[in-house]
């Protein structure tokens, strides 16, 4: 490699074995050679070869060849050394002579001298996919828990450090999904940026590092919440002109919450790092939703401008409208039947304007099916799921199943509602929420997968069959599964899935169902297994009382008198009576 000689010399040995140099001698004409393997830099006025060893003497030296110094700024020497040769070498763990000699800057020592040399490299991958997005446009990068200098990411973009003030010490994951809370509970409060001084990114880059003790591998932690909520907030709050991409990037992190960047919006992904290019009609849904369980949804009116623009798509502009499905399940046996064709007498009598969906495996006859499309269901067939924590032939053994709704891609957003629930009030405002929205259990810092809002997706259903056998469930079922896969939802009032268990010592003694009540979900035995309309046969075992409720009884059986009379027999199998206390009992 020749170049132009300065009046110094530049020496480049390896500090361990071996030696590499410069020289320059009059034969050289006014040219200097360099001869590289490893490299360290060091600044002399000696012009034969010498040889270095770890200790330096350069204060001395430093004053004598400053004035040189300064004529080498606008040579491209060191790009030269930098691109062709420091490359091959720095990941052997090489180090350079402290190259702030080149700025006229002296050290103090000369074992100050010796510091790790940051090569200049060609950006991360992930970096060119972000520019390959924007093309030529400058880009406004937003860096979230990442340093400012973004790991030497060379680039003409205009980046801008987000502050916020971290979330407590002392703030646990069970304060955002407390086992005890009511109507009235409230969140608590997790900090975000001043949203106004950050108003024109096109990508917000943030790191989630990893750390011991973390529950579920980072799953549940407070941390990682408040940091994919600080990027959702400020991507949905960007006043970027025009319809040009927004994207979300996650450098050397845990996973990404897949509750706010779903795997559907993955642009690239390697390693540790991801890229998202949200729906942003989605993240704007999500961000108005409570930090966690520990507070109620907002009302379907908060959302404002989001309805508005959610009712009025249209084919004339390109956006067809939402299709929209409340879909159940039946499997394994025909027990739930009769519960199916009365769920559906009850959701039409509600006026709904959605599909009706039910899937059905090889255990449900043709013409069982038949009665089902006549009682308003579209039916399609699926192959059962096995739950792999689950004891062989108990009652919640193939509950998995209910993981096929997710593949219903036909749709953008679905109710899932058991086939043991009856639904009283209209309840399609409940579209608007986003996934995963759902009534609490008993335990109240867990859904009840009984009716839940889901959005269908085949990347998500892949996830949830990979996770399914690393992933306990608290239960057995898909309830504690689907629990711990989503364990940032969001909560629904109890009165759109009123579970008809009377567990507290203050719940009234006749077991009285609410007046606001839109949705009854029948534990215990079901109605159709009982003989009389008036009388709840729960009451009539000990162990069932709990379970126990005349008025709901007589809800369920007034809808059932609508259904036409052709369906009705479908409904008179297997009927309990007291003198046969021990049919199967699936609550």
């Amino acid at each position: 490699m020749v170049g132009d000689r300065p009046s110094a010399t530049i020496l480049l040995l390896k500090q361990t074995q071996g030696a590499c140099t410069i020289s320059w001698n009059k034969e050289t004409k006014g040219k200097f050679t360099i001869s590289l393997h490893d490299l360290v830099l060091y600044i002399g006025e000696d012009e034969e070869m010498l040889k270095v060893n770890n200790v330096f003497k350069l204060q001395d030296e430093f004053h004598s060849v400053n004035t040189d110094l300064e004529s080498m700024r606008s040579t491209d020497w060191l790009e030269i050394v930098s691109q062709d040769i420091i490359k091959k070498r720095v990941e052997m763990g090489v180090v350079a002579r402290d190259v702030n000699l080149i700025r006229g800057e002296a050290p103090r020592r000369a074992k100050d001298t010796i510091t790790p040399y940051l090569k200049r490299k060609r950006n991360p991958e992930w970096f060119e996919v972000v520019t390959r997005e924007f093309k030529d446009e400058t880009i406004n990068i937003g860096l979230v828990n990442v340093d400012a200098t973004l790991d030497g990411v060379e680039t003409k973009a205009n980046m801008v450090k987000v502050d916020f003030n971290r979330a407590g010490e002392g703030l646990r994951w069970s304060d955002v999904s407390p086992e005890h809370m009511d109507e009235n509970s409230t969140c608590p409060d997790i900090p975000m940026p001043r949203f106004e001084v950050y108003q024109e990114l096109d990508v917000v880059v943030a790191r989630i590092p990893h750390r011991t003790g973390y529950e579920l591998d980072g799953l549940k932690d407070v941390w990682r919440l408040q940091v994919n909520l600080v990027v959702a907030n400020l991507l949905v709050r960007s006043r970027r002109k025009g319809n040009g991409p927004l994207l979300a990037v996650f450098v050397e992190s845990l996973d990404p919450m897949w509750e706010l960047f779903r795997c559907d919006d993955l642009l690239w992904n390697e390693g540790s790092t991801w890229i998202y290019k949200p729906d942003m009609t989605r993240i704007k849904q999500l961000v108005l939703m409570p930090v966690g369980p520990c507070q109620l949804v907002p009302p379907v009116s908060h959302f404002g401008d989001f309805n508005g623009e959610r009712g009025r798509r249209t084919y004339n502009d390109g956006l067809p409208r939402p299709r929209e499905a409340y879909v159940t399940i039946l499997h394994t046996s025909e027990s739930y039947l009769c519960g199916a064709i009365v769920l559906a007498q009850s959701l039409i009598q509600t006026n709904t304007t959605k599909d009706l969906i039910l899937l059905a495996d090889d255990n449900i006859s043709t013409e069982s099916l038949e009665a089902l499309r006549a009682a308003g269901w579209k039916t399609q067939r699926i192959e059962r799921i096995r739950s792999p924590f689950s004891r062989q032939d108990a009652y919640n053994e193939w509950n998995y199943s209910k993981l096929r709704i997710w593949q219903l891609k036909l749709y953008d957003k679905l109710m899932f509602i058991d086939a043991d629930l009856i639904v009283i009030n209209n309840i399609d405002r409940l579209f608007a929420y986003p996934q995963l929205s759902a009534v609490s259990n008993y335990q109240k810092h867990l859904f009840n997968s009984g009716l839940m809002v889901v959005e269908p997706s085949q990347c998500t259903f892949d996830t949830l069959m990979e996770k399914m056998r690393v992933v306990e469930s608290y239960n057995g079922g898909d309830q504690g599964f689907l629990s711990e896969m989503f364990a940032w939802w969001h909560r629904l009032p109890h009165e759109l899935n009123f579970m008809k268990v009377f567990v507290d010592k203050q719940d009234n003694v006749h077991h009285l169902i609410d007046k606001g009540v839109n949705v009854v979900h029948y534990t215990g035995l079901k109605p159709w297994k009982c003989a009389e309309e008036e009388h709840d046969c729960n009451w009539d075992l000990p162990e069932f009382h709990r379970y126990a409720s005349n008025s709901a009884h007589r809800m369920w059986w007034r809808v059932y008198r609508t259904i036409p009379e052709k369906l009705r027999p479908y409904c008179l199998r297997n009927t309990y009576t007291p003198k046969n206390p021990t049919v199967a009992i699936k609550l």
